[in-house]
């Protein structure tokens, strides 16, 4: 593997280029950034639907929305999807523009698919593109015969003729011997780049989760599949800090330089780190109001993944109603992030990577757990106690020891149901192959116990 951190932030801002000269960079690109200059100059708090910020697929010219509708977090009601709330999000989705959705057979208890295709009902099948994936995580999914049944019904699911993007699903997770078992012996890589031929599927790539050894090698393997999009995460902290954060084997400076050395375009998920980058601590908040008063700290990491002229769309998980018309004014238009501001994130990055969080982006890949503990809701808990300075003190000895630990008890017995709290671990360590970001998931919560049980 190369070193991933061989493009510094000094050449990554060198190559970028002051910010005098960024509209020039756009208008070179062959990833041209399209908005009608008279939608610009007249802007709206509502935007319509020619305001929304849009980039071109080299391969298809596809006109796609750089704001994607990530449909993993959908929203629910008495525990079901709330089929009408996703409707009318998806309804407003398209009317402004968003026309990327991307979803999974796994996703939302086998259900995302369905729930998207019914949502889509009635809508032109130009104003809309699907991404889907070949999720055949378990081994009884393995052979040919059970993964091209999970393809065929994608299809049905969805309601579509024609899948505009479709995945390798959660590639690096169990390194090349799962690479191998989902996707090589059994024939079916063969399989979807026929797909591809006979025009069912009109873009094939891959989601990149775990071991780089596995990016690497289907990256060197372009010129037999001729790569349209990969998908990876990307924020402004996991440029340089994903080995600080997640422990893993590059950052995501690594995977992009990759890509674009190749002329594969990024389609991004995890912009906002798992919601983490939308709940940064307050001296790191106030930083960045202090820049761009009016903006969310969310608007900041959508802009610059925005920036970022490889990327395609960038994917939220976008539940309610209220985040999904922030995030469409985000982008509609883009406003690019300036030199200065990303020298500033940069900052906020460095100071952030210091933080001892736990590297959850909620992705639920691990649920359920079959003792019923919330994990993703567990962790979030800790994480957003490390960033309000909340957690019990180490120092058992400490003068307020006493007053946060119950503070900290009295808000957990709150915020998780007694069914889902962290003291039902039973270390099964059913989870731990399950985790794209490599967590020691019971070991997290026995942490967690050790506060609970003080």
């Amino acid at each position: 593997m190369k070193d991933s951190k061989n493009l510094s932030r000094r050449a990554f801002l060198k190559r970028a280029g002051a910010a005098t000269a960024t509209a020039l960079f756009y208008s070179l690109s062959p990833i041209n950034i399209l908005a009608d200059d008279d939608d610009k100059k007249n802007r709206k708090d509502e935007p319509v639907h020619s305001d929304m910020t849009y980039r071109i697929n080299r391969h298809t010219h596809d006109k796609v929305s750089i704001l994607g509708y990530g449909m993993m977090r959908l929203p629910y009601k008495n525990r079901q999807i709330d089929q009408e709330m996703v409707n009318q999000e998806v309804a407003y989705a398209i009317e402004h523009g968003v026309n990327y959705f991307d979803t999974s057979p796994h996703y939302c208890n086998s259900q995302s698919e369905a729930s998207l295709g019914q949502a889509l009902k009635g809508f032109p099948r130009d104003k809309f593109m699907v991404a889907t994936k070949l999720s055949n995580f378990g081994q009884e999914e393995w052979s040919a015969e059970a993964s091209k049944k999970m393809y065929y019904n994608s299809f049905k699911n969805l309601g579509v003729d024609v899948i505009d993007y479709y995945l390798l699903h959660g590639i690096g997770m169990g390194g090349m011997k799962s690479l191998n078992g989902r996707f090589i012996d059994n024939g079916m890589l063969d399989f979807l780049l026929e797909e591809r031929k006979a025009g069912r599927i009109r873009n094939l790539g891959f989601s990149y989760h775990g071991e780089v050894e596995v990016f690497d090698y289907l990256l060197s393997i372009n010129d037999k599949c001729h790569w349209d999009f990969v998908q990876i995460e990307m924020n402004y902290v996991d440029w340089e800090h994903a080995h600080d954060l997640n422990k893993r084997n590059t950052d995501a400076i690594y995977l992009n330089g990759e890509l674009e050395k190749r002329g594969i375009q990024a389609v991004i998920m995890e912009p906002l780190l798992g919601g983490r980058l939308a709940r940064l601590p307050e001296n790191l908040v106030k930083k960045l109001k202090a820049k761009r008063p009016d903006d969310s700290v969310a608007s900041w990491a959508f802009r610059w993944v925005g920036t970022q002229p490889n990327t395609l769309t960038a994917l939220s998980g976008m539940t309610t109603m209220e985040v999904l018309k922030e995030n469409v004014k985000t982008f509609s238009p883009l406003d690019p992030v300036t030199k200065d501001e990303e020298e500033l994130l940069m900052e906020v990055a460095a100071i952030y990577a210091g933080y001892h969080t736990i590297p959850c982006t909620a992705c639920k890949y691990c649920m359920p757990c079959p003792y019923g503990v919330d994990i993703p809701g567990n962790f979030a808990f800790y994480n957003q106690g490390v960033t309000d300075g909340t957690l019990p003190p180490l120092d058992r000895s400490a003068e307020d020891y006493k007053e946060k630990t119950a503070a900290f008890i009295d808000a957990y017995k709150k915020a998780i149901p007694a069914d889902a709290w962290a003291t039902k671990c039973m270390d099964c360590r059913e989870c731990l192959s399950k985790c794209p970001q490599h967590i020691r998931i019971p070991n997290q919560m026995e942490r967690l116990m050790d506060m609970l049980e003080a």
